[in-house]
């Protein structure tokens, strides 16, 4: 029993600080899926933003991580202004898009919020893997103006990483 302990701590060290790079094209459909900015009522696709670094986060209200994670979002924005588009997307299947909002509301981040359907989820772990829906581990997906969709290393990543990434994969 200790020993399957001892092995099972063991993964879950070497997952959590492994680099993820898996990648795709976005034409896989998920970036296609209508989705409702909890914000402003309005809807989107994540295709409408072609021709712009696109950030995506997927979260969870009820994760410290993840509001870590999206604290170093508001910094890229308040660096870069709106040089690439973020989308934080809720992907607990028990959580609403009213209290999505009012995570948003309460910490002042302002830009693109939505619950992500099941459909949507399901199509990012089918590319992804299921680190995608692991909120505590802070996803990031980049999408480029190519279309190339890169997840980023575990964990939050700072503002200056964030920027690193998005001039790396998207000039």
């Amino acid at each position: 029993m200790k020993r399957a302990i001892l092995i099972t701590g063991l993964l879950l060290m070497f997952t959590a600080i492994s680099s993820v790079s898996l990648s795709g094209d976005t034409d896989e459909g998920w970036a296609d899926i209508k989705l409702k900015n909890v914000n402003t009522g309005k809807n989107f696709t994540i295709s409408d933003f072609e021709g712009k670094p696109v950030l995506i986060e997927t979260f969870a209200v009820w994760c410290p991580t993840c509001t870590k994670q999206q604290k170093e979002i508001k910094r890229l924005h308040e660096e870069l202004g709106d040089s690439f588009v973020s989308i934080s997307l809720d992907v607990d299947p028990n959580e609403s898009g009213k209290l999505v909002k009012k995570h948003a509301s309460k910490n002042g981040f302002g830009w693109y919020y939505a619950v992500a359907p099941p459909e949507l989820t399901k199509l990012l772990i089918k590319q992804f893997g299921t680190a995608i829906v692991n909120a505590p581990s802070a996803p990031v997906i980049i999408i480029c103006e190519d279309h190339e969709a890169r997840l980023l290393k575990r964990g939050v990543k700072s503002s200056e990483q964030l920027k690193i990434e998005l001039e790396k994969e998207c000039d």
